[in-house]
């Protein structure tokens, strides 16, 4: 019976859909609202833009489920970038120009983001953005309103943690792209703040893939004696990190990165020797946020894998520009803004609050670490699963 309705549901909006397009091309004021987004489907950013990209579908389907968005069914345009920033810039423009979306959600990372800055700021449209690079805001702007943490404060509380430790010596590397760049501007400020020492700084070519490319920086780091090692990398870079620290024995009392560890991936790829890694994370399941535990559930019912932050930053969009839209009680472009600018609103991923420039100022990271191949929340401690492993376990045994 359920199977049987939920089809009908299905067919009900289909058949509202096909309706108000045809009324819409009549002339007539009822239509669908059109969504746009151009993410990574393909290419280097695939795995991450295609779950930002189901995660969006499903709020889209979810509006539409419980009726509709001032009045209106909710339609997705969606293209796949190809992990190509010229590409993208392009297709945005398409979105814009020939599909006449209502709502834009920029594409996954921060490349992508700064491609599409020009487009969205030329037609004056504003866009929920999930890049974090400080360089999106460099510039004054106006439509690019952020939904995740910038990555400049993305180790804040990894280095609260480590001063509470009463941990001294850091040692930082990056990659050369502008997420890892704003993550490692963040680092040298909160050092300074911490009243720590950054034993090293040094940055490293993102094409960097397998281990015997990290042989130097590791032995570097191994010279500085660092208590904290911080890698600002994406997923590939981290796991092939790893794997070299091991080899060459590097074991600071913590070991921290970015993005990588969040993922379930790195657990596969590296198995008993994530144990004791530290990773920051946008969201997870375990913060408690509102339909955390539902949208995790849901999601993998019907895609079969665990959700990640990706997949919850593209619903959590969805959810803060329908806010807007609905404060706003218009799908005007001026009266979105005004909204975005000035709301405070609470989304599956946590606070939403932004600066002048559209940057997001009212979210916090979160703090995991791998223990007994889990990703454990052990920061902040109200909201902690675990107490963190400390110091990291060292290699031996594994």
């Amino acid at each position: 019976m359920k199977s049987k309705g939920a089809a009908l549901k299905s067919l009900f909006i289909i058949l509202i859909l096909l309706l108000s397009c045809l009324l819409y091309s009549k002339g007539y004021a009822f239509h669908v609202i059109k969504v746009g987004i151009a993410t990574s489907m393909s290419g280097a950013y695939e795995e991450f833009g295609t779950e930002q990209y189901r995660g969006l579908k499903m709020w889209v389907e979810d509006v539409n489920e419980r009726g509709a968005l001032l009045g209106h069914p909710i339609e997705l345009i969606a293209y796949d970038n190809q992990s190509d920033p010229d590409l993208c810039a392009r297709l945005y423009e398409k979105l814009i120009n020939e599909d006449k979306v209502d709502l834009l959600i920029g594409p996954y990372s921060s490349v992508m983001t700064l491609a599409v800055r020009p487009v969205a700021e030329k037609y004056n449209f504003p866009m929920m953005v999930e890049g974090t690079a400080p360089t999106i805001w460099e510039e004054e702007v106006k439509n690019m309103f952020g939904i995740f943490t910038p990555s400049e404060r993305s180790m804040e509380a990894v280095l609260s943690m480590a001063a509470g430790k009463d941990l001294k010596r850091v040692a930082l590397a990056y990659a050369n792209t502008d997420f890892p760049q704003g993550v490692a501007n963040g680092v040298r400020e909160e050092v300074v703040k911490q009243g720590m020492q950054l034993v090293l700084d040094e940055e490293y070519d993102e094409a960097y893939k397998t281990s015997e490319e990290f042989q130097g920086l590791v032995k570097s780091m191994i010279q500085a004696d660092p208590d904290v090692v911080i890698v600002a990398s994406y997923f590939i870079d981290a796991v092939a990190f790893t794997r070299q620290a091991k080899s060459a024995g590097l074991e600071p009392k913590m070991l921290v990165f970015t993005t990588g560890p969040a993922l379930i991936e790195f657990g596969d790829a590296l198995g008993p020797d994530t144990e004791g890694i530290i990773s920051t994370v946008q969201w997870m399941r375990s913060q408690h946020m509102p339909g955390s535990f539902d949208f995790s559930f849901r999601y993998r019912q019907k895609y079969g894998v665990a959700a990640d932050y990706n997949a919850a930053g593209g619903y959590a969009a969805g959810q803060i520009i329908e806010a807007a839209v609905r404060l706003a009680g218009s799908l005007e472009r001026d009266k979105v803004r005004k909204q975005l600018k000035a709301m405070k609103f609470r989304s599956l991923i946590g606070h939403f609050r932004v600066d002048e420039n559209g940057k997001q100022v009212g979210k916090p990271n979160y703090v995991i670490q791998w223990q007994k191949g889990l990703r454990r929340l052990v920061y902040p401690e109200d909201l902690a699963q675990f107490e963190l492993l400390y110091p990291f376990p060292g290699w031996k045994g594994r």
